[in-house]
């Protein structure tokens, strides 16, 4: 079986680091971490059949408080590679016994989205196709060829030019309102929840699957606007068009070459050995963790995935604990471990200013959209930056997270103002900044509700 590369996995780790610096400030040693993991993935692919097997990824452990933008470095590499991604919390998982999420839930949801992606992409293959049998579909129901037969020519071709002026009028929107009668499928299957040890979700896929081959998706006849009616009869076309079964094997052939998985809270789950209390329970949700990251078989909807090559980025602050506090099994399976620096005033003026996707960016388009013109002044940018950081040392420090907050509250009067009094532009400095937050900034007790 043949399966499309990934053209951004040939890159170096070098062009890698380059790309996550245009969206993240900082955090060199993290980027090269995880593009030395990228690139190691597109070198396995080189390698001899007989050693690929054997050369496992190398996981990752990302150390650092909140909002230094750990998550962030492991979605942006997820987009990069365009390789499917899912983030879950050590915390979501328990030991078998306890009321929780198995494990073996995070292979499932990680399938889900490959399917998802890789349909998404076979369908972009066919839209053009399916516009086409749509459009046909909808002609068929505008202009039905009645009782016109094919030796009355006539009659055929007096209704092949009203299909044609037909045609073009669809195609120029004049009959979005016209009434055609279509079969839209009704889905109406019983409610219910089964727990096992197998997980509750598992066993919601096995018996939502069950029951539909039992009873086959019933279809009900309206009579919908032409505008609702096409994207009825366009997703019908879609389907027809896609094979799922390889949509299936190539989503699982992803997923275990390319799939990542970004495991946050890991340090919650890790703690001192003892013979009781919580403890015993993050040990287990450890031990539960272990024959997934080590490679296993995992039973899914769409087939069994081998997780021995899934990439795991394991990221934690790890105040009170440190990543020798896990069990050794665990440890071993992480062996490349990075620490991601806190984030001062310094850094949150980069943020504001270097990234692509920069707050301040972010802000001038939705202004835009109403035709507003947002200036932030140099000075604006530094005193925005010095707030963040004040806020975070007196109350919690919650990173670059901060800046959200500020940005919101800075802002709030002309986002709620701007379609009334029809501003065409809106210069923000240190003055604006400081009248907006001083009073809130003074009051350390407002200040830790608002900010």
């Amino acid at each position: 079986m043949t399966f499309v590369r990934l053209e951004t996995q040939a890159l170096t780790p070098r062009q890698i680091v380059a790309e996550l610096d245009s969206y993240i400030v900082g955090q060199g040693a993290a980027k090269r971490a995880v593009a030395i993991a990228l690139r190691n993935r597109w070198r396995r692919q080189r390698t001899p059949d007989a050693i690929r097997a054997e050369i496992l990824p190398n996981n990752i452990i990302l150390i650092g408080p909140t909002g230094v933008g750990k998550t962030e470095i492991a979605r942006r590499l997820a987009r990069l590679a365009r390789a499917p991604m899912v983030k879950v919390e050590a915390t979501k998982f328990t030991e078998v016994g306890y009321v929780g999420r198995d494990v073996e839930s995070m292979i499932r949801d990680l399938t889900e989205v490959a399917v998802a992606e890789v349909r998404a992409e076979w369908s972009a293959r066919v839209e053009a196709q399916a516009e086409e049998r749509t459009e046909k579909r909808l002609l068929d129901l505008l202009l039905p060829a009645g009782s016109v037969t094919s030796a009355d020519s006539d009659a055929r071709e007096r209704q092949e030019r009203t299909r044609e002026k037909l045609r073009d009028m669809l195609r120029a929107g004049e009959l979005e309102e016209r009434s055609v009668r279509v079969d839209v499928p009704v889905r109406s299957l019983p409610m219910f929840e089964i727990f096992s040890s197998s997980g509750n979700e598992e066993m919601g896929v096995n018996m939502g699957d069950a029951l539909g081959s039992m009873f086959p998706g019933r279809r009900r006849n309206e009579e919908l606007p032409v505008r609702e009616a096409r994207p009825v009869l366009h997703a019908e076309e879609v389907e027809k068009l896609i094979d799922m079964e390889k949509v299936r094997r190539e989503a699982l052939h992803r997923v275990e070459s390319s799939g990542i998985i970004f495991l946050d809270e890991i340090d919650k789950i890790a703690g001192h050995r003892s013979e009781h209390g919580p403890d015993v329970s993050r040990q287990g949700v450890q031990r539960d963790l272990l024959p997934i990251v080590e490679g296993s078989n995992v039973s899914t909807k769409h087939g069994v995935v081998r997780t021995d090559h899934i990439l795991f980025i394991a990221a934690g602050a790890f105040h009170a604990t440190k990543p020798s506090d896990l069990i050794p099994e665990l440890q071993g399976r992480f062996p490349i471990r990075v620490e991601l620096s806190a984030l001062g005033q310094e850094d949150f003026v980069r943020i504001l200013t270097e990234p692509k996707n920069a707050l301040t960016r972010q802000y001038e388009a939705l202004l835009e959209a109403e035709s507003c013109h947002l200036r932030f002044e140099p000075d604006a940018i530094l005193e925005i930056a010095r707030v963040a950081a004040l806020v975070n040392e007196r109350t919690e420090n919650i990173g670059a997270r901060r800046l959200h907050t500020v940005m919101t509250t800075l802002l709030d009067e002309v986002l709620f103002e701007l379609p009334d009094n029809g501003r065409s532009e809106v210069r923000v400095d240190a003055e604006f900044v400081r009248a907006r937050l001083e009073r809130i900034l003074s009051d350390e007790d407002l200040s830790r509700y608002i900010l």
